[in-house]
């Protein structure tokens, strides 16, 4: 007794099986692979978009110097801070700097090391006791404005907010540090 070669032996045809089972296994292929291939996009877009979600340090309130180690002549401090990015941490970083001044016995004046102009960083100039961009020679009086009429600084420097704590008998001063964007007339932050 022979058979067909293409019938088995209970006379239904032998290889790939039954019209829909070929089906549903091309469609499983299909959909496991649709899933292999989007995970992994996924999973890149979050990874990309991943500081867009993470909270700014910009504006918090930073203490950087007791109250009475400072007097009329402005002193430069650096802004250190905990920087983090999408995927690391790294502590005790420079972010910036600030111009600290005493303006009166418990008041003290925060200015912005950055020029509106083009960004470069301003010095004090001691001798004539004012501020002044190397880059564009402006100069600016202790308490940031503008002293040319014809300024190539399209605003006075910037300014921060300044508060003080008391710690253990010791008034500090603290300033909510944030940067601005440069070249606009308007103080805008960055």
């Amino acid at each position: 007794m022979s058979t067909s070669s293409s019938n088995g032996c209970c006379g239904c045809r032998s290889g790939a099986g039954s019209p829909r089972r070929g089906f549903l296994a091309r469609l499983a292929a299909l959909v496991l692979a649709m899933v292999a291939y989007v995970t992994p996009a996924i999973a890149s877009l979050v990874a990309f978009l991943n500081p867009l979600r993470q909270k700014s340090k910009s504006g918090e309130f930073i203490r950087l110097a007791a109250l009475d180690t400072l007097d009329g002549t402005p002193r430069k401090v650096a802004i250190v801070q905990d920087r983090t990015d999408a995927w690391n941490r790294y502590p005790n970083q420079p972010v910036g700097a600030v111009w600290l001044r005493k303006v009166g016995e418990n008041e003290v004046k925060a200015i912005h090391v950055v020029c509106p102009h083009a960004g470069c960083f301003i010095d004090y100039d001691a001798a004539n006791h004012r501020f002044m961009c190397p880059c564009h020679n402006a100069h600016f009086d202790l308490d940031g404005v503008r002293l040319e009429a014809t300024s190539s600084s399209p605003r006075d420097l910037d300014t921060l907010e300044v508060d003080y704590e008391t710690k253990d008998g010791v008034k500090y001063v603290l300033v909510k540090f944030q940067n601005f964007r440069i070249g606009t007339a308007d103080k805008i932050e960055a």
